[in-house]
């Protein structure tokens, strides 16, 4: 590796001079010598910033992790399980291929639009299929549920080469700009984004899909999917080869697993040469990928003392080496993902089904984290936490009164379900949620929080409760914009540092999924039978 930083360093000094001496003739010996200095101070403080990204966080466990109980079993004892580099292989990606984006599901999605807008506008919307098929948990239909983010993918021309020559699978309207998502109906659809017309075959997965698929950010070709509900069994992980259009992996059901229930939400993330992929079966997934191929290399599972073992609904969030996610009777739990050993373990007192957030200030991440009321009964408190991600200790708590909703024979539970949006531009001190059923109605609050305080800054009472998540848009000055989706299908246009409704419309039967954004445009889909793209203006 040393090696490695001291040729990078040679190269951009020497290009660097080749550059002085050919385009700058006139400058003294004096000015160049000046100039190579600047450039070598800062080719070494790039080098120590990736040194520094690429340390370890330790692999020491601290007192909370006393208060479960785990084991760690390893499959291939002959691979390390070190992660050979940290760095984040999302980043500058040309797409959006995981839920949230990255691995610290933080959404900076980068969302632009000019000026204040107005209104937002459908461009296209694209029918799925509707499965009328009556399960153990009911019929589901299609087009896509909870989490269900499409990935968004702008494909190189040597990618889209290779793709013309080996995929059987691709239609007239396949183009270089594509959206992927899975379906309640238990397909995998592939949609041109400009158009709006299938770019691909579908793919057949037998079940429900309710997660968000991902593709991996190394452009190997695979797509990861796992199964929301059983219409037929097992259900499964699966790896999908995006150039042949074949299943290349299925992980069956578990033998070993501490719960039956095998669904697979959780929207899976590649870190070096590891994928990692909690379930809701109690247990948290390494597999060891080798070109397109997953190997099973290790898993965790953990309960707290005197409680019984808990499935993950959420993705997993990732800062360096430290993987962080929630359960559904309420631990939060921190893992070094080079060993799998549990590092802290705090209780947020109910199910967690939204993805826990990271940011990172000063080499320290930060995260939120909220529950929703379910083991708690009918009513209940929403505890939105923002922890310290090296220790677990709680920074602050804001504790929200919710209840549960029944309607329908259904019960949907109260507190957040959507995945928080930190602030960005004028709104930097805030994160946002959408919080549900605070109140005696069925709807959701938009809620902007104080990110140093918790203090609650503003409520917005959206017209029903609101699983899908809020997405960000910046304009040319800095101010933030939000959009945001309920259950009823409303959208709303939100300006994001008062929380006043600049625009709403009823736009489609339900918004449960949430959003992948480009640019002043997103995609999203909606339960029943369509997916829309619409655009801020």
């Amino acid at each position: 590796m040393k090696s490695k930083y001291l040729t990078i360093l040679f190269v951009t000094i020497f290009s660097a001079a080749n550059f002085l001496s050919s385009s700058c003739t006139s400058c003294s010996q004096t000015n160049n010598v000046d100039t190579l200095a600047v450039d070598s101070d800062s080719i070494r403080a790039v080098i120590e910033a990736e040194r520094i990204a690429n340390t370890p966080l330790p692999n020491k466990q601290l007192p909370s992790v006393d208060g479960i109980e785990y084991s760690i079993t390893v499959f291939d004892s002959v691979t390390s399980g070190n992660i050979q580099n940290l760095k984040s292989l999302y980043d500058n990606s040309c797409g959006s291929f995981t839920f949230r984006g990255n691995p610290m599901r933080n959404a900076n999605y980068g969302g632009k639009v000019k000026g204040t807008p107005k209104e937002i506008v459908e461009l296209w919307s694209f029918k799925t299929e509707y499965d009328g098929t009556h399960t153990s948990m009911g019929t589901w239909g299609g087009g896509t549920g909870w989490t269900g983010q499409p990935v968004y993918v702008k494909w190189s021309d040597e990618l889209m080469d290779r793709f013309k020559k080996e995929s059987p699978a691709l239609t007239e309207a396949f183009g270089n700009e594509e959206i992927i998502l899975g379906s309640l109906c238990c397909k995998v659809y592939f949609i041109n984004f400009k158009t709006g017309e299938a770019s691909r075959k579908p793919l057949d997965v037998i079940n429900p899909i309710k997660g968000s698929v991902s593709l991996d950010p190394t452009l190997n070709g695979n797509l990861y999917v796992g199964h929301g509900i059983p219409k037929v069994n097992p259900m499964s992980q699966m790896a999908f080869n995006l150039f042949t259009h074949n299943q290349t992996f299925f992980s069956g059901k578990d033998p070993n697993a501490r719960i039956s229930w095998c669904a697979f939400d959780s929207s899976p993330i590649r870190l070096g040469q590891f994928l990692f992929w909690p379930g809701e079966n109690g247990t948290l997934y390494k597999y060891k990928i080798d070109g397109e191929s997953l190997t099973k290399h290790s898993t965790l599972r953990f309960h707290a003392k005197g409680d019984g073992y808990a499935g993950t609904e959420n993705s997993l969030c990732v800062y360096k080496n430290y993987g962080y996610y929630g359960t559904n009777h309420g631990d939060v739990i921190c893992v070094d993902l080079n060993t799998l050993t549990p590092i802290w373990h705090y209780d947020n007192h109910d199910d967690i089904d939204a993805s826990i957030v990271c940011e990172v200030i000063d080499n320290t991440p930060y995260l939120y984290c909220g529950c929703e009321v379910d083991r708690q009964g009918d009513t209940g408190t929403c505890h939105f936490v923002k922890l310290n991600g090296l220790t677990g200790e709680c920074l602050w708590e804001t504790i929200i009164p919710c209840k549960k909703l029944n309607f329908g024979g259904k019960h949907f539970d109260g507190g957040l379900y959507s995945t928080p949006l930190i602030g960005k531009g004028d709104c930097e001190g805030l994160i946002f949620a959408n919080i549900c059923q605070r109140d005696k109605s069925s709807r959701a609050e938009f809620t902007a929080f104080n990110k140093a305080t918790g203090e609650v800054i503003y409520r917005t009472q959206l017209k029903s409760f609101a699983w899908s998540s809020p997405v960000g848009f910046l304009n040319e000055n800095g101010k933030q914009y939000i959009f945001a989706g309920d259950a009823s299908g409303f959208a709303y246009l939100i300006d994001g540092k008062t929380g006043e409704i600049i625009f709403t419309k009823l736009m489609v039967g339900n918004f449960e999924s949430s959003p992948v954004v480009v640019g002043n445009q997103l995609v999203v889909g909606s339960r029943g039978n369509t997916i829309h793209k619409f655009e801020i203006r």
